[in-house]
């Protein structure tokens, strides 16, 4: 679901006007009427996924997909991962049939490269190897690499798959705006745990079921970490937004500069080295990566990209239904807030929560209960969105394999394993 678009303008801001735009532009309220999701994929080898992909290769092949008819958005992540981003869909079918379709055509197009999309959230088997080599990527890794490897890792290694939701009802309910801000901050662990998908890094295991998240928790002190809880969504949300270091400054020409420690507040009050901009507040806003951001709608960016060709359809149906299926909303939402006790004050995703949905996924038995009991009421609420049978047995089947005995995909994998999504 692609952000709204807001001009570009050259004006200098001030302290006030980027206050109001963050709180006007980030959370678009109304009846929550559409969903998006947006899919990455590592590309490996058809038949030998464990080898690293020539880079040469990799830029014939994706040469080759520019071309294609697609709904979707077709991106490309620094290390050579796969993007598409789904349209706004009026239904969980439109989006699930629209995005299945594209995905069969980029699926055929890489295959006569004797490639295939792999679905694991972090290449078990490959280090980093950043292959985009542009000024933001570049000013990316600079500013990641002052903290530690965390961030070369998560910018080349990781894929997910991220559901975009509206951000709901202005008005109190189960879905308002408030609540379902609140849902997606301890669901968010629950989804962590039980689509945990990446326990395996550069040819071992890691000690985390979902290394991608343990990634995210790992980079500097502010960029990955949702607001403070307490403050209503709007007023949280842009003071993070201001007090959050800039990652880069975009320049016309050379490297962007690259500041260490200046927020976006302290920029917009010093106007150095030049003043900002409102385009300057959206692009500081793509460089922040909560595991839930507000972008008019809700993106949550918690979950793990999943094995197989269908597999990504689970996590999209359960969380949409949690989310807007009133009756399922209320249960989920009351099955989940006593999860904010073991939470603590500390903002996700470095608190104990979701430290342990990282680590341990469902063999954690307070994640493994909350799971249990939320995934019984999406699949109640998946008729009244009008799922199909395929997506139900899919639910239903994920619900049996794993929820149920306390497992995640994490578990059943193998570095001895080829399995891939084709």
């Amino acid at each position: 679901m692609a952000a709204p678009g807001h001009g570009g303008s050259t004006q200098p801001l001030s302290e006030d006007d980027a206050e109001e735009l963050l709180r006007c532009i980030c959370f678009k309220t109304g009846p929550p009427r559409t969903v998006g999701v947006e899919l990455e994929w590592l590309v490996h080898d058809r038949y030998l996924p464990q080898l690293p992909v020539d880079e040469a290769r990799l830029d014939r092949a994706f040469a080759g997909l520019r071309g294609l008819a697609l709904g979707s958005a077709l991106t490309f992540e620094p290390g050579g991962q796969l993007e598409l981003s789904s349209p706004p869909a009026a239904s969980l079918m439109e989006c699930i049939d629209s995005t299945a379709a594209d995905l069969t055509t980029v699926r055929t197009a890489l295959a006569r490269s004797g490639l295939t999309l792999t679905g694991y959230g972090h290449d078990p088997w490959n280090p980093p190897r950043r292959l985009l080599r542009e000024p933001r990527y570049d000013a990316m890794e600079a500013c990641f690499d002052r903290t530690g490897p965390a961030g070369r890792s998560m910018m080349c290694s990781s894929a997910s798959v991220q559901v975009c939701l509206d951000a709901g009802h202005e008005e109190p309910g189960p879905l308002g705006l408030g609540r379902r801000w609140q849902l997606a901050h301890l669901l968010g662990a629950v989804l962590v745990a039980a689509f945990a998908n990446s326990p395996a890094g550069a040819g071992g295991p890691t000690g985390w079921r979902s290394t991608r998240q343990s990634l995210w928790a790992g980079l500097d002190p502010a960029r990955a970490l949702a607001p403070p809880t307490g403050a209503p969504p709007r007023d949280a949300w842009a003071a993070h937004v201001l007090d959050t270091p800039v990652m880069c400054i975009r320049a016309a020409e050379g490297p962007w500069p690259v500041p260490d420690g200046l927020t976006f507040r302290q920029w917009i009050r010093s106007g150095k080295p030049r003043p900002p901009t409102r385009a300057d507040l959206e692009y500081h806003m793509t460089t922040l990566f909560p595991p839930v951001r507000p972008r008019g709608h809700l993106e949550l960016r918690m979950i793990d990209a999943q094995p197989g060709e269908a597999g990504w359809m689970v996590p999209l149906a359960v969380t949409m239904a949690l989310f807007d299926d009133p009756e399922a909303a209320e249960t989920a939402y009351r099955t989940v807030k006593p999860l904010a006790e073991t939470a603590g004050t500390r903002p996700a995703p470095r608190n104990p929560l979701w430290e342990s949905a990282a680590r341990n996924g469902l063999t954690d038995p307070e994640l493994h209960g909350a799971a249990v009991s939320c995934f019984a009421v999406a699949l109640e609420a998946l008729p009244r969105l009008g799922a199909s049978q395929a997506v139900q047995d899919a639910v239903a089947a994920f619900h049996d394999r794993h929820v149920l005995p306390g497992r995640c995909p994490a578990d059943d994998f193998s570095l001895l394993s080829k399995e891939t999504s084709s």
